[in-house]
């Protein structure tokens, strides 16, 4: 039984039944990337260039559609859905934290790279209970699962940067 989350009517982020484990995590990552991938090629792509394009695919879609779809039993649906619901949600801080630290333009990004980078960012912001270590590793996980053969390069770079910039006392204390 689930309770329901009056700031969430998109996603019910409690319920119960899912996997905890760090595979469940992991999968649950390889899905959001793929959501974002999704979201970023559509709604937000069309939203940026004309706002009444928006609409019909907007992450909440995505997500119910994304489980209609797959097994996902073995994955921790209630952070799946945290990352489905906040990373559109807070975009433009997520990426103006990215902008900040690559040496292009955003637009000249691979969307898999984007959706990586915004994950990545989002758990080093908002996920202080998983060491900056573990975000950084995981992003390259993801990277070796979707992304292109050097992507690494950047995103390690990339992430590397915000970590510093966003958990000094942490990335400090490392040294």
């Amino acid at each position: 039984m689930t309770t329901p989350n009056p700031q969430n009517d998109q996603f019910d982020i409690n319920e119960t039944g899912y996997k905890t484990s760090h595979t469940a995590v992991r999968k649950a990552r390889r899905f959001a990337v793929q959501g974002l991938y999704e979201w970023l090629m559509t709604d937000y792509r069309f939203a940026k260039q004309r706002r009444d394009l928006l609409g019909g695919n907007e992450p909440h879609t995505i997500a119910a559609r994304t489980r209609a779809d797959n097994a996902m039993h073995t994955v921790h649906l209630g952070y799946y859905h945290e990352l489905m619901r906040n990373i559109p949600a807070q975009i433009d801080e997520l990426e103006s934290l990215i902008v900040s630290q690559l040496d292009r333009e955003l637009s000249k990004l691979d969307i898999i790279e984007h959706a990586i980078l915004l994950i990545g960012t989002y758990e080093l912001k908002h996920s202080l209970h998983i060491p900056y270590k573990v975000v950084l590793d995981e992003a390259m996980k993801l990277n070796v699962h979707f992304g292109a053969t050097d992507a690494h390069k950047l995103i390690n770079a990339v992430m590397d940067k915000i970590a510093k910039n966003v958990r000094q006392p942490e990335v400090q204390a490392d040294k």
